[in-house]
């Protein structure tokens, strides 16, 4: 039996899923302004097994949003996987957010190019772009956005936590949005359980989250 402990801590979700053989079998999130996850995180992790009859002892590995997303969010995430990992002698697997933010927008829309964007500052995300298929057509990058920015990849539908203020910026244009998308840790499910099964792991003692320390530290790109 493959149990998968999945844990998204990169926006303001906090949200933990558990599955079996590649199926979710309990999920436990939720939304808050206040990045509370340091409070949450923990307490949803024993919900979740507890809720299913299971003890940490019972995971096969842990999957983690590897960013980007908040500094803190990410750093509260990784360690918590980083320590169960190391005490229970288990696999570490990274996820990209934005790729598993990606995964849940393309069950709802499948065909659909996908614009995924978490909000960074003011008018900055991190973003990707993704066809169909999941696969990337632009890279994770942190951009300042204007009224043309992505113009070339139209149309698309945009997805995550900066949607109020790119549908300010980006009106008018052949874009949409889904504001009921949201980082969660279902959407690791899929590709930690690809992960597992070909023994792709990150080294537990060395692993740090993708924090795009560029962006943050110098001055930002402006993409058109």
């Amino acid at each position: 039996m493959m149990r998968l402990l999945h844990l998204e801590t990169s926006t303001k979700a906090c949200s933990v899923a558990l599955s079996e053989n590649g199926i979710v079998i309990a999920l436990k999130e939720t939304l808050t302004d206040d990045y509370s996850h340091s409070e949450s995180l923990t307490n949803f992790i024993q919900e979740v097994l507890i809720g299913q009859d299971l003890t940490p002892a019972d995971l096969s590995a842990i999957s983690v949003a590897s960013g980007p997303g908040s500094y803190t969010g990410l750093r509260i995430g990784v360690s918590t996987a980083k320590g169960l990992c190391y005490a229970l002698g288990i696999p570490l697997i990274a996820i990209d957010s934005l790729r598993s933010l990606a995964q849940i927008a393309q069950e709802k829309h499948p065909n659909t190019r996908l614009c995924m964007a978490i909000d960074a500052r003011r008018m900055e995300i991190f973003s990707a772009i993704y066809d169909g298929e999941i696969s990337l057509l632009k890279a994770i990058s942190a951009d300042i956005v204007d009224e043309n920015t992505y113009q070339e990849y139209e149309p698309f539908l945009v997805a995550g936590d900066s949607n109020e203020k790119l549908k300010t910026v980006w009106a008018n244009r052949n874009i949409y949005f889904d504001d009921s998308i949201h980082c969660s840790a279902a959407g690791q499910v899929a590709e930690a359980t690809r992960k597992y099964q070909v023994g792709e792991f990150e080294d537990v003692a060395y692993f740090e989250p993708f924090y795009l320390k560029d962006f943050v530290t110098t001055q930002p790109k402006k993409n058109k």
